[in-house]
């Protein structure tokens, strides 16, 4: 059986450690990646030290949501693919399809050609914060647990493209080392909708960064504290606002959020909901969404194979932009302190993406 390296978590509150597992095999449908830049994101430090989402899966733990590679092999049933391919593609927890790892199981409708002139550690900060911004606005309004998507027309389908034009949006964490590439990620999309303006907060020195991804407006969150939010964005419009995109989530930002809302709007959330009911309609008409970015089973999966479409077109177009890179010294193992920095307690990341490229010194 071929070994390869990964990053191993063996326990339930384990952290990771370099060690080798088995290079897993394709199955219908599905190819092999050998994944060349691997890029770090807040869950991963979840799983090390909660288990989250690995206890189902047993141990060892495999993290990794975001990789960029060539395809190494082909499963049964796969067209229009082959060996040698760039690709790009979002893992999620089975140790097989997590992508802290040499080589990683992908589903052969969820990936997408890197496009000529962008790099491997480009490529790799694009999946996980790009499926997390486009399932929160267009998935389905349809609660599945505690998750649902805000139900917005996709810009990717017929007339979808501009469909909401002229109407206000807000995002919450432009740049947040908690959202990292998702507040840039939904700015792009709800430009590619026709939003105007679109508000987001954030640190004075990443305004430029929420504006080259496509913010009318940037309130630094520092100089205006969330509970004064609702006047600094009634200083920019009076039309109502009814799309906010929490890409913070915590319940100060929810509640500021949902404050200004519009009746009927949508407001998506990261994580646990603090002032509705996710998957259900207030009194005023407002709803609450929130993320369930996993694309590899369940209601997302068919969303997710029609995106995925589309991703090379738009990438190659400029429509959405990879995000800012910082390379981990190291290769694999400098994922380890990019894990650390990346946690939600530490949130040691604004403005760019922790990559470690993983054939450093080979």
């Amino acid at each position: 059986m071929s070994m390869q390296n990964a990053l191993l978590s063996t326990a339930k509150g384990a952290p990771f450690k370099l060690g080798t597992r088995p290079i897993p095999t394709p199955g219908p449908k599905q190819v092999l990646v050998k994944n060349l830049a691997v890029a770090v994101n807040p869950v991963d430090d979840a799983i090390q030290k909660s288990g989250f989402m690995s206890d189902p899966f047993g141990y060892p733990a495999v993290g990794g949501s975001d990789a960029a590679g060539t395809v190494a092999g082909l499963g049964e049933g796969v067209v229009n693919w082959s060996v040698g391919d760039r690709v790009l593609y979002q893992g999620y927890w089975p140790p097989d399809r997590a992508t802290f790892q040499e080589y990683t199981v992908a589903d052969a409708d969820r990936i997408a050609k890197i496009p000529a002139g962008m790099s491997y550690e480009q490529a790799a900060t694009v999946p996980l914060g790009l499926a997390t911004a486009a399932v929160g606005l267009y998935a389905p309004f349809v609660a599945f647990g505690e998750r649902c998507g805000g139900g917005l027309l996709a810009p990717w389908e017929a007339g979808g493209r501009g469909e909401y034009s002229g109407k206000p949006a807000l995002v919450l964490g432009g740049s947040s080392s908690v959202g990292q590439y998702e507040g840039p990620a939904a700015i792009q999309l709800l430009k590619l909708s026709g939003f105007d303006p679109i508000i987001a907060t954030s640190s004075a020195h990443n305004v430029g960064y929420c504006k080259a991804a496509g913010a009318t407006h940037v309130i630094d969150y520092k100089a205006t504290p969330y509970d004064e939010l609702a006047k600094a964005v009634a200083e920019i419009t009076q039309k109502p606002i009814p799309v906010v995109y929490d890409a913070i989530s915590f319940p100060e930002t929810q509640k500021a959020g949902w404050a200004i809302l519009a009746p009927g709007g949508v407001m998506v959330v990261t994580l646990g909901p603090s002032v509705a009911r996710a998957g259900e309609q207030t009194e005023d008409g407002k709803r609450l969404a929130r993320v369930g970015a996993v694309i590899g089973a369940g209601p997302n999966a068919g969303f997710a194979a029609r995106m995925y479409e589309f991703v090379t077109d738009m990438l190659e177009k400029g429509d959405i932009k990879p995000n800012n890179v910082e390379l981990l010294p190291g290769g694999l193992a400098g994922l380890l302190a990019g894990v650390e920095r990346s946690s939600l307690s530490t949130q040691g990341v604004s403005g760019v993406k922790l990559v470690a490229r993983l054939d450093e010194g080979q």
